[in-house]
């Protein structure tokens, strides 16, 4: 059983919940491992449609538990290359192959807020404050959030909050597509299940595994032709199949689709078309 979180499975939206309250679900290695494990029984459970995460209390998550003070972020005695526990979760959830909806309850500052940047969707409350504190605790920003931050707010608004680490309101996230909607904090939840019913009951499992991680992986691409040569392997492969056929036939039948494809199972033989990235420490050349 997890301890820092509950995962729960209700109507094929898995909701996972950050739950160390008294901390303000401040994150820490077993949280981390905590998560990883959570993305990966959500990606082999052919039920689970669509991922909420949200937290326990007043915080969405305060950040690195820094309780044990002023060492608490020197990796040094390890003896070994330092492997940032932020970002193996913002990979984990890259990764993927259920569309990922954040309900940010509150505060969300440090590791708090960039593990929200692979998240597909994210809605806030108005009591959200979103921090990416990382320069007024003589540390940088992790999670690969150097990567994720200016693809979702622009580079103009990344190097703004990360170099003051100053506190953004839910209406300053909103305006700079942080998030896609500040909700009253009763309503938060609730709108976040209403935008995952519409996925689990009108899109293919399959449709939207494959186009969650065509969007995110255009990225990185230099030219539209990637996508286009994509579009017309993956069109070749699932076009004349059974997902394709109950879509078009669910519309002319003014019905809800009963896709059957399973992520587990059903994914086309090009799937994955990448090679995957994996860690090495970074080397810093002889000058």
């Amino acid at each position: 059983m997890p301890e820092t979180l509950t995962a729960e499975l209700a109507d094929r939206i898995l909701t996972i919940t950050l739950q160390r309250p008294e901390k303000l679900n401040a994150f820490n290695p077993v949280m981390m491992q905590d998560l990883i494990d959570a993305f990966d029984r959500a990606d082999a459970d052919d039920d689970v449609r669509v991922v909420i995460v949200t937290g326990a209390g007043r915080a969405f998550c305060a950040g690195a538990d820094i309780s044990g003070g002023s060492g608490t972020f020197d990796h040094r005695a390890a003896g070994t290359a330092h492997r940032d526990t932020g970002g193996r979760v913002a990979l984990r959830i890259y990764n993927c192959a259920k569309p990922v909806i954040a309900a940010v309850n509150g505060p969300a500052v440090g590791v708090g807020a960039s593990m929200l940047l692979p998240m597909d969707i994210r809605l806030a409350s108005t009591q959200a404050r979103f921090g990416f504190a990382f320069a007024r605790r003589g540390i940088v920003p992790e999670s690969a959030a150097s990567w994720f931050l200016p693809r979702a707010v622009g580079m103009q608004n990344a190097l703004e909050w990360a170099m003051t680490g100053r506190m953004i309101s839910a209406d300053e996230a909103a305006a700079a597509g942080l998030v896609r909607s500040v909700h009253q904090p009763e309503d938060l939840l609730q709108a976040a299940r209403e935008l995952a019913r519409e996925i689990a009951d009108h899109t293919s499992a399959v449709s939207v595994a494959l186009t969650r991680q065509m969007l995110w992986r255009m990225l990185g691409e230099a030219h539209p032709m990637t996508a286009h040569r994509l579009d017309s392997r993956l069109m070749g492969e699932i076009g004349g199949g059974p997902e394709s056929r109950e879509g078009v036939q669910s519309f002319l039948e003014k019905r809800l689709p009963a896709f059957p494809g399973r992520v587990s199972h059903d994914m086309p033989g090009c799937y994955p078309w990448w090679t995957e990235e994996h860690f090495r420490p970074f080397d810093v050349p002889e000058r």
